[in-house]
């Protein structure tokens, strides 16, 4: 039997509301745009935020709220995240908030964070941010060949205390031949870490993170360009990389194998547990060989990794 016409509309209408209104599908400093210009954040005394910005040639509003800080991994309850309404209010409201809307939050008075491009602090002492970074970069040093790559995403986080803490470590592989890193992410003493991935390594829950690494003026070329990207360890928030040759992955272009990256710096970005926002080091690449150098970190690994038998000292 054909479908009434209201009743198209009522589908088409409530379709149009569900995707207008919804919760953040990964819980993490929550990307709001890609390639975003002209980036606003206001937040009023509810704690909703109101971000605006220009993107694919037109003015946006989104609203976001309904979460602050992280969990500690566990299997049983989900990470907290945003909720998200891409239409400025009307999925929520039935109206769009940007006029009137009053904002109660300060100039931002946190700590410093990398890839900052805006963020304020509420009377109570918690922050708001908006960072934007290439997180999409292919590895390997390799240029983009899909547009999504090249995007810049931008990404909301509020919190209050502590942010999550990323420690690394460089030092060498196979008798001096190659750099080597090592390090943990925790966010208030506890390792952050995920239960399920993709066979590539991807996280496939609220919880795990990838950690991205660039190197600068390699053998990929002059400036920064994106090494690799791997997992911190479960139960542990350990990881281990060393920079060696490798072949170009499945689905990459045939370039041929690939040099080791070593460079002259080293950086490692990592999206924040829950809301939180995201985190960098940046380091100094390990010189030349120290052989009492070497032994101290070789002792530092083994402290770190402790029951960790998926890094061992190198």
């Amino acid at each position: 039997m054909p479908i009434p016409r209201f009743m198209r509309r009522i589908a088409l209408t409530f379709g149009l509301l569900v995707f207008l209104l919804l919760p953040a599908s990964a819980a993490a400093s929550q990307l709001i745009a890609r390639d975003a210009k002209d980036v606003t954040l206001q937040v009023n005394a509810r704690g909703q935020a109101l971000i605006g910005y220009h993107a694919k040639g037109r003015r946006w509003t989104v609203l976001a709220w309904g979460a602050i800080n992280a969990r500690h991994p566990a299997p049983d309850r989900p990470q907290v995240a945003f909720r998200v309404d891409y239409s400025g209010g009307r999925g929520t409201y039935r109206k769009t908030l940007s006029r009137g809307f009053a904002g109660v939050c300060r100039p931002y008075a946190g700590p410093a964070l990398q890839w900052f491009v805006t963020g304020c602090t509420m009377p109570d002492g918690s922050h708001w941010a908006l960072q934007a970074w290439q997180r999409g970069l292919p590895n390997l040093g390799l240029d983009p060949w899909r547009p999504l790559q090249a995007s810049w995403e931008l990404r909301l986080s509020r919190w209050n205390g502590e942010l999550p803490k990323l420690e690394l470590w460089t030092n060498w592989a196979y008798r001096q031949r190659f750099d080597h890193l090592f390090g943990r992410l925790t966010y208030l003493g506890q390792p952050v870490y995920g239960f399920l991935s993709s066979a590539k390594g991807a996280p496939a829950d609220g919880f795990g993170r990838n950690v991205y690494v660039d190197t600068y003026n390699s053998a990929y070329g002059p400036g920064w360009r994106r090494e690799n990207s791997f997992l911190s360890h479960r139960g542990t928030g350990v990881f281990c990389y060393g920079f060696y040759p490798h072949d170009p992955y499945p689905g990459y272009p045939a370039v041929g194998r690939r040099p080791a990256g070593k460079g002259e710096r080293y950086r490692a970005t990592v999206v924040g547990p829950g809301v939180l926002p995201d985190v960098t080091w940046e380091g100094a690449a390990p010189g030349a060989y120290d052989a009492g150098v070497d032994r101290q970190l070789a002792d530092a690994q083994r402290a770190l990794y402790g029951s960790d038998t998926r890094c061992k000292p190198v």
